[in-house]
């Protein structure tokens, strides 16, 4: 076997592999040999098959798989002695195209490599660590929103309308032809106007209502409604209306910290503390990494394969297409030409993968299963009802799977320099912690 270099430009490489006949036969014969004291065949016992009728039979067939195991191996040797490492798949191709039995096999295979990445000095790493506490008023604010959610109602004055969002508690009968049907009945119904939670129609009808009305709802049951016998079919609800009751928001006590699992106040408080502070950590994180991220981009250079480059550029000019195009859904549009902004940015990207990957290979840093698992638990909580299906799909999906463990393992590596690094901290306003995240953005 013999490798020729035929291109050796940059990172660009390109090699001749010339797989003799010789070598080839030799290979086809190591294998029939190996199968044939598992062969059967008509005429003959067990594993007493004749070689040449072995060849004439399986020749053909073997023949192939030597030619590819026989390339698989030259090309394995040759990154193993090279030490070079593919940025792509390589590119191998026949030359010999009228190539027959008998004949060498000459095969062409070029690659991008992935460059030499030279080492961080940690010690010229100097971040900014924003640090915000959660104030007092910011604790307040959360606390009013949750005594929003933790609405209760209470009775408007005799005589006032329904308004939307007003809960109005009454007794039903719903009737489809005259006749009152199953499940179509109730007492002291609180209904909410507007929360849709009845059959489309029947809410905006109640509005106006007062405490005492008589109303008949009529509406129509969806073509799609769970009971068969009430698909599509128009239906009557004698309502009886017994309170009319505007909403309010929760009283901000004791008792409202029970409904979210505290003990007492003063423990929702320090819970919210807690969560903010948690937030604004996240926040301050991202800000910092974005502060590393620069840093180590001015710190090192090196060649980048143009094939990563150009591709990385294709998604980010294509991906924000999309964005400015919303309404196109697919993927049936013009091509989208990356402009200089795009492989500018492209560019960063691929210097800064390729550095963090090599930073993390040598940190020995790894996604544990504890982690992805957590991750892919985290993302089927997204699919109410259908956890089981995603965390199956992507169990079976390797794509996916790389493509959740990417970001786990770029902020693991990302923590490993932080603890390199020279971290200062910086006491900050939320509003000047919200600014730096909203710079983030427009860069």
């Amino acid at each position: 076997m013999q490798v020729t270099e035929t291109l050796n430009e940059g990172l660009k490489r390109g090699y001749a592999i010339t797989v003799t006949a010789a070598e080839l036969e030799a290979k086809v014969n190591e294998k029939l040999a190996e199968a044939q004291p598992e062969v059967e065949m008509k005429g003959f016992r067990k594993g007493k098959v004749p070689m040449a009728l072995l060849k004439k039979q399986f020749g053909q067939r073997v023949m192939g798989e030597a030619m590819q195991e026989s390339i698989d191996g030259a090309m394995s040797e040759h990154f193993e002695s090279s030490g070079d490492r593919p940025a792509l798949q390589p590119e191998v191709k026949m030359t010999n195209e009228d190539w027959k039995e008998g004949d060498d096999v000459e095969v062409s295979m070029s690659y991008e490599a992935l460059p030499e990445i030279p080492e961080v000095d940690y010690g010229k790493i100097k971040l900014e660590k924003l640090v915000v506490k959660a104030e007092d008023a910011a604790v307040d604010e959360a606390l009013g929103n949750l005594a929003e959610t933790a609405q209760d109602f209470k009775a408007r004055k005799k005589g006032s309308k329904a308004k939307d969002g007003d809960q109005v508690v009454m007794d039903f009968i719903g009737k489809v032809d005259g006749e009152a049907f199953e499940g179509g009945s109730a007492e002291d119904y609180p209904l909410v106007l507007g929360s849709n939670s009845f059959i489309p129609g029947f809410e905006e009808q109640l509005v106006g209502v007062k405490a005492g009305e008589e109303k008949a709802v009529t509406v129509t049951f969806p073509e799609d409604y769970q009971a068969e016998n009430l698909k599509g079919k128009e239906a009557v609800f004698d309502c009886t209306i017994k309170e009319v009751k505007q909403p309010v928001a929760a009283e901000i006590d004791d008792e409202l910290a029970k409904k979210f699992g505290a003990e007492d106040l003063a423990a929702l408080k320090g819970q919210i503390s807690e969560r903010l502070e948690a937030e604004y950590a996240g926040a301050a994180r991202a800000v910092m990494k974005r502060g590393l991220l620069d840093e180590l981009d001015g710190l090192v250079d090196f060649d980048l394969p143009p094939s990563l480059v150009e591709a990385e550029a294709k998604q980010i000019a294509h991906q924000l297409w999309h964005e400015e195009n919303p309404d196109v859904e697919g993927h049936d549009h013009p091509e989208i030409e990356a402009t200089d902004e795009h492989n500018k940015l492209a560019t960063r990207r691929v210097r800064l993968g390729l550095l963090l990957a090599e930073i993390g290979q040598k940190a020995e840093v790894e996604v544990t299963d504890a982690e992805m698992t957590q991750a892919i638990m985290a993302q089927a909580r997204q699919y109410p009802g259908q956890e089981r299906q995603f965390f199956e799909f992507v169990q079976q999906n390797q794509q996916m799977q790389q493509q959740m463990r990417a970001p786990i393992f770029e902020d693991k590596v990302v923590d490993h320099v932080f603890e390199q690094a020279t971290v200062s901290e910086k006491e900050v306003s939320k509003d000047d912690l919200q600014k730096a995240v909203e710079a983030l953005e427009d860069e």
